[in-house]
């Protein structure tokens, strides 16, 4: 059986997003290595209560590297660039912990695993003699500024100047030396594949999408009747790529608003819940949308259950694991032709948009809505059809090719 040792920063068996991707494809991953992983540790109760349900637990080893709450927000408040110098020191020690593991086991496979954020690679990559796999690697390419043409001055020119640092980063530092020493290169994304091919003329390069999805039992496709509204789900954080203000915009401009309800699962900081329940209210589509904050990951998911479409509107994505979770619910989505996203929800699952223009797909959006309420069978076809592409997409299914990879490069 292949020992690797896994750097997984974030790790739950309870919520999604990069936590969730860890312990997906960790505790599959097991069923096929032996693993040791080491892990921030925030999760630490429920990863050693959900292990004694595993029947491969024996062939996992956690070791934690905990940092200060205060440190956790920092990770969690998306856009706090204070967290890159405390991570940075995280995976400064994570590689004295990986040292230790390895003077007392035998390490085949080293796997820098998450988080996918390309800024970020560590330091296992200059532990010599043990091959080393990078990924999968997040979103490498910048972002579009006509994506936030309408947005606040502040909010682009951070954009420019994160697109500028993002370009410096990918081509010098420690990016580029985890890179040259990785014996395998995993992306997300063909457009990160093409960035690292371009730049350092590599082609040790593997596309996998980072998220998977856990199988449900039997049919579970959404029937939409014509006496209720059509129930649109949005999900994510309060910040500027996300777009909710265009999800906003998307419902004020519709023919029959009474036809619809948005429920939307979200959080933010620094007000700007609020900033965004303003904005309904001066759209007028405040009384058809539904608040929830932050909830659980088991009420995110019977949400997905109860509506209709997702309303996915988020600009810069790698893989977003909400995605997966609603083909997994069979709830169809509605989203731009972009990112990992764009690379996932084919036409027959759902409905994708041109972002080459953002107020031309935003028309587009509001005309397939409109058909929509005179055609809901639509809806019921698509979702019906999540049940042909989700073997594709499962955790199992991409773990194995992990496990492929890791044969590969001992070969």
């Amino acid at each position: 059986m292949i020992n690797v040792l896994i750097n997984a920063y974030a790790v739950s068996p309870s919520w999604g997003s990069e936590a969730g991707v860890g312990w997906n494809l960790i505790t599959n991953i097991a069923k096929h290595c032996n693993v040791y992983v080491i892990t921030e540790g925030q999760w630490r109760e429920e990863i050693e209560v959900a292990l004694t349900q595993l029947p491969q637990r024996d062939n996992i080893h956690f070791h934690y590297n905990p940092v200060p709450q205060s440190v956790r927000d920092m990770c969690w408040n998306q856009g706090d660039w204070r967290f890159y110098h405390y991570y940075r020191l995280w995976q400064q020690k994570t590689l004295e912990i990986a040292k230790d593991i390895i003077a007392t086991h035998q390490i085949d496979v080293i796997h820098q695993l998450n988080m996918i954020g390309f800024r970020e690679p560590g330091y296992l990559w200059q532990i010599n003699n043990i091959p080393f796999v990078w990924g999968p690697i997040g979103n490498m390419a910048p972002l579009p500024l006509h994506f936030l043409d309408d947005a606040p001055i502040k909010v682009r020119i951070k954009q420019r100047l994160k697109n500028i640092i993002s370009d410096w980063q990918v081509k010098h530092g420690r990016v580029r030396k985890a890179l040259r020493s990785a014996n395998q290169i995993v992306t997300a994304l063909d457009t990160s594949a093409e960035i690292i091919k371009k730049v350092y003329g590599v082609d040790n390069i593997i596309v996998m999408p980072e998220t998977g999805l856990v199988t449900t039992k039997g049919s579970v496709s959404h029937k939409v009747s014509e006496n209720r509204p059509i129930k649109l789900l949005w999900v994510g954080r309060f910040i500027s790529t996300k777009r909710l203000d265009y999800a906003l915009q998307i419902l004020s401009e519709l023919e029959n608003r009474r036809a619809f309800e948005l429920h939307i699962v979200g959080w933010g900081d620094n007000g700007e819940e609020s900033v965004y329940r303003q904005m309904a209210e001066e759209l007028g589509v405040m009384d058809i949308c539904k608040w929830y904050g932050k909830i659980p990951h088991d009420q995110v998911q019977q949400l997905m259950k109860d509506s209709d479409v997702m309303l996915f509107t988020s600009v810069l994505e790698g893989t977003p694991h909400v995605v997966l979770e609603a083909i997994a619910n069979s709830l169809p989505i509605m989203c731009f032709n972009i990112c990992g996203h764009g690379q996932i929800v084919i036409d027959e699952i759902g409905w994708k948009f041109d972002a080459s223009c953002m107020n031309s797909s935003k028309q587009s959006m509001v005309s397939t809505l409109n058909r929509l309420n005179t055609t809901r069978s639509e809806i019921e076809r698509k979702s019906k059809n999540c049940d042909t592409i989700k073997s594709q997409l499962t955790w199992e299914a991409k773990a194995q090719k992990i496990v492929d990879i890791y044969r590969s490069v001992l070969s």
